[in-house]
């Protein structure tokens, strides 16, 4: 057996793990990452970049499709599956080069290959050849989709997840969606825009990230009008049948079935952590065997652990993930002097059509923690710029704290709503009041337009709730 000894190990390249090292090495140059499958992060190979490229082409598509509208004629619209994606490969593969490369500047000395598991507190066994003794450890190993159980074994190769999508030769003629989430979401809609058999199967009438009822009710109308979706489905079983898959479900009680070329299951991501046998680490684990991280330092308790990315956040996204490996490999650099690290304004985005946007902990989150708050709105309907464009669907939803009129975030599915919710994060951040936030420049014409108008919803709303004595107080948060 084979001993490394080293102030810092690192277990994944992935994001996370990337910036760890990055930030780790700034401290020591004793550091050693470790990594099992192939370099490349879930962002480039696998996750944000290819899917954009998907629904980059799938909103090339659509603007054909939607041209007379403006009194532009089309002879006809014809997608070549195989040069779609033969696009998106090359694209991606691009992107991941990218990223292959900067891991292979790295010093081979920092880098080790192989499946690493605990065996005690600060021991790694790499494969069953190397033990690795690191002062101190950065747990950044990613996340997986998850599969019920059984179906990988009866449906073989016509079951997939969104990994399998973007090594497609060609696009095929029908898949059926299930998992109303954000990849659910993306990837269906794209997948029908270009010409694909849809079916998207959803659970509890969720719509991607969206918790503000009026939210969700608006974006359930949009998507379940552009496509085949259905937001509400139980009992769903799949079957191989042939060189395809029998789908069957339950939606308002009645039972249906439909035969697809894929089922493509979308229904969220576990952390990468059963292989690594936490058990032996000498942490302290939840009811599930999960350990508790401290969201300002990356750090797991009082020991030399710390955890960075989707191994260890209920937010799988690049932004947090890369956030969270700064402040876990600095402060493995740093250990035992830890510093918190102050975390951004959250911020979510999905790249649907229109766009969904949240901004805050959302308007759910709000309601549970019992904050007293009211609520601005306005429907993109009639928005001059959104009107201009043909995108004039969608509702906005932001939320101001009542007796400190405090931005508190918002809700959004509409035009623009990936900007927007760039501009309210940064308004969040900064700690901005409503009265703040409407005293900057709204330029005419534009969408933001429409943030406005419902800014100064909010702002009127708000002006009565903040005069009325305490004893007054409806304490019931506003919706």
């Amino acid at each position: 057996m084979k001993r490394v000894d080293v102030d810092i190990a690192i277990i994944g390249a992935g994001s996370a793990g990337m910036t760890a090292y990055r930030a780790a090495v700034a401290h020591t140059d004793s550091v050693l990452v470790i990594e099992s499958g192939e370099y490349g992060t879930t962002c480039a190979r696998v996750g944000c970049m290819p899917s954009k490229l998907l629904i980059a082409a799938a909103d090339a598509a659509h603007a054909v499709s939607q041209a007379g509208l403006f009194g532009v004629e089309v002879d006809g619209t014809r997608v070549d599956g195989k040069a779609v994606m033969q696009r998106v490969r090359d694209e991606r593969d691009r992107f991941v080069g990218f990223v292959v490369g900067a891991v292979e500047k790295w010093p081979d000395r920092h880098k080790l290959r192989g499946r690493a598991r605990f065996v005690a507190p600060n021991v790694l066994r790499v494969d069953d050849d190397t033990e690795v003794h690191a002062r101190r450890i950065v747990i950044a190993t990613g996340s997986s989709p998850v599969l019920p159980p059984g179906w990988r074994d009866s449906l073989g190769d016509r079951l997939i997840v969104n990994d399998d999508v973007f090594s497609w030769q060609d696009l095929p003629r029908s898949v059926a969606v299930t998992g109303g989430g954000v990849i659910g979401l993306e990837l269906s809609q794209a997948l029908s825009r270009l010409g694909v058999k849809v079916r998207l199967l959803g659970r509890n009438g969720r719509i991607g990230p969206l918790t503000d009822p009026a939210v969700v009710g608006e974006a359930r109308a949009i998507f379940t009008e552009s496509m085949q979706f259905a937001p509400e489905t139980t009992q769903v079983q799949a079957k191989r049948e042939g060189n395809g898959v029998l789908v069957t479900f339950t939606e308002n009680g009645v039972e249906q079935a439909e035969h697809v070329d894929y089922m493509l299951v979308a229904a969220g991501r576990r952390a990468n952590l059963h292989d690594l046998e936490l058990q032996h680490a000498g942490l302290g684990l939840d009811e599930v065997g999960i350990p508790r991280v401290d969201r300002q330092t990356g750090r797991i308790g009082d020991s030399p652990v710390f955890m960075a990315g989707d191994a260890g956040t209920a937010t799988p996204l690049l932004h947090e993930a890369t956030d969270e490996g700064y402040l876990a490999g600095d402060n493995a650099g740093r250990y035992p002097h830890v510093q918190p690290h102050p975390r951004r304004a959250p911020l979510g985005i999905v790249f649907t059509d229109p766009q969904i946007a949240i901004v805050g902990v959302g308007h759910a989150a709000l309601v549970e923690q019992g904050v007293r708050f009211e609520t601005g709105t306005v429907n993109f309907n009639d928005q001059g710029r959104s009107r201009v464009m043909a995108q004039n669907r969608g509702l906005l939803a932001v939320y101001g704290e009542v007796g400190t009129g405090r931005f508190l975030g918002a809700e959004m599915i509409g035009p623009a709503a990936e900007h927007i919710g760039h501009l309210l994060a940064w308004a969040l951040q900064q700690h901005q009041t409503v009265v703040q936030m409407l005293a900057c420049p709204f330029y005419h014409p534009t969408v933001e337009e429409g943030l406005r108008t419902a800014l100064r919803d909010l702002e009127q709303r708000l002006r009565p709730a903040m005069s009325m004595p305490d004893d007054c107080m409806d304490c019931t948060p506003g919706t």
